[in-house]
C-alpha cells in the first residue's frame, strides 16, 4: 500500500529551483532515508511533506487523501527536529504528554500513552526529571516520545543524531531501527551520513542539487550504483572511480571499483603505486595508493595485519567481476545489454 506520494513535486525559494519536479512513493511501515550532500534538498522535501514549506507545482498524497494545501497538524504527521525542543522547565512526563494536553485528551489515555512511549524508550525511570538533568540521547529519546504518543500516521526525522557525538550516534542509530521493528510504522529519516543510510534504510533516496539520482535498497544502491555520483557517494570509503587511459583500455569513459575489489601484492600487479596514508581501524586496513597514471589515489581495503611503510610501492590488480563502467555522462552501462 502506498501510503505517501508525490506526483511531479516542486519548490522554489523566489527564483531558485530547490526541488525539481519529482515523483516518490513511500510504502506503509517502510524505513525510507533520504541521503545526499548538504544543500542537495533532502531537508526541504521532508518538510515539504510535513507541510512546513509550500509546494510551488505537484502533488502530495497521504493514506490517498490529497494533503498538499493542508495544514501541518491535518496531515497525521509526527516530526523529530535536529534540535531536541524540549521545554527545561517541564519534567521528561511532561514533555512528553505536552502534545496529547493540546489535543484535548482525557488524563488516562495521556498517562497510558506516555507510560507505554517511555517504556518503549527505557526513560521510565527518568520520567520526573527535567531536560537538563540528561544526556543528550536521553534528551532526542524524549523527543521522539513525544512523536509517538501521538500515532501519527509517519514519522518524519530531519538529521536528529547530528547534535550527538560519535559514539552515542551509534547507540541512538541502533535504537530507532528497534524502534521501527517494533511499532512497524512509516518512517522518513534525512541524514547527510551515508553509512547512518546504509544501517537505517529499507530504502534509500539519493538526491543531488533537487534531483532523485536513484531510489533503492542499501545493497541495490552499493552493487548497483546508477552512475558515478551514486557511486561515489554511497560506500564508505567510497567506489574507486579511475578515468583516462585504463578506463579507456577497458571501454568505458570511467570505471569503478571498490576498495575491497581490489588485490594487493608487493611485487606485481595491473597497477602501481605509491603508499601514502595508512587507516588501520583493526578489523581492516585501508590503504591509500598515490598512482602516477590516476588522478586521484586508489584506496584498497586490505588485511588488519598488512604491515606497509610510507613511500612503499605496491601493486594492485581489479576482480573484473566487480568491475563498473560508466560512459562520458557518468551513467553506468553493461555491455551485455
Amino acid at each position: 500500500m502506498k501510503q505517501i506520494e508525490l506526483n511531479q513535486v516542486s519548490k522554489y525559494f523566489g527564483e531558485i529551483e530547490v526541488i525539481r519536479p519529482l515523483d516518490l512513493q513511500i510504502e506503509n511501515g517502510e524505513f525510507v532515508v533520504f541521503v545526499g550532500p548538504s544543500g542537495c534538498g533532502k531537508s526541504t522535501l521532508l518538510r515539504l511533506i510535513a507541510g512546513l514549506e509550500d509546494v510551488t507545482s505537484g502533488q502530495i498524497l497521504i493514506n490517498g487523501k490529497d494533503t498538499t494545501k493542508l495544514a501541518p497538524a491535518d496531515r497525521e504527521l509526527a516530526m523529530v527536529f535536529q534540535s531536541y525542543a524540549l521545554y527545561p522547565h517541564m519534567t521528561v512526563r511532561k514533555n512528553i504528554e505536552f502534545p496529547l494536553r493540546m489535543a484535548g485528551l482525557d488524563k488516562k489515555e495521556r498517562n497510558k500513552r506516555v507510560e507505554d512511549a517511555a517504556k518503549a524508550l527505557n526513560l521510565t525511570d527518568y520520567l520526573e526529571r527535567r531536560p537538563g538533568q540528561l544526556s543528550g540521547g536521553q534528551r532526542q529519546r524524549v523527543a521522539i516520545g513525544r512523536a509517538i504518543v501521538r500515532e501519527p500516521t509517519a514519522f518524519l526525522f530531519d538529521e536528529p543524531l547530528s547534535n550527538l557525538d560519535a559514539a552515542l550516534r551509534v547507540g541512538m542509530r541502533l535504537e530507532i531501527s528497534e524502534l521501527h521493528k517494533r511499532l512497524g510504522a512509516t518512517m522518513i529519516y534525512v541524514t547527510h551520513d551515508q553509512v547512518e543510510a546504509m544501517t537505517l534504510a529499507d530504502k534509500i533516496v539519493v538526491l543531488q542539487a533537487g534531483v532523485i539520482e536513484q531510489v533503492g535498497t542499501p545493497l541495490d544502491l552499493y552493487h548497483n550504483p546508477k552512475n558515478t555520483f551514486v557511486a561515489g557517494f554511497i560506500g564508505s570509503p567510497k567506489m574507486n572511480l579511475i578515468s583516462g587511459n585504463e578506463a579507456d583500455k577497458m571501454g568505458a569513459h570511467t570505471i569503478g571499483i571498490r576498495p575491497e575489489h581490489l588485490s594487493i601484492t608487493k611485487n606485481t600487479g595491473l597497477w602501481h603505486g605509491v603508499v601514502g596514508v595508512t587507516e588501520q581501524l583493526g578489523s581492516d586496513t585501508f590503504v591509500h595508493l598515490n598512482c602516477e597514471s590516476f588522478s586521484e589515489s586508489l584506496t584498497v581495503r586490505a588485511d588488519s595485519d598488512l604491515s606497509v611503510a610510507y613511500g612503499e610501492t605496491l601493486y594492485v590488480t581489479p576482480d573484473l567481476t566487480h568491475l563498473h563502467k560508466f560512459d562520458k555522462n557518468g551513467l553506468r552501462f553493461d555491455e551485455k545489454a
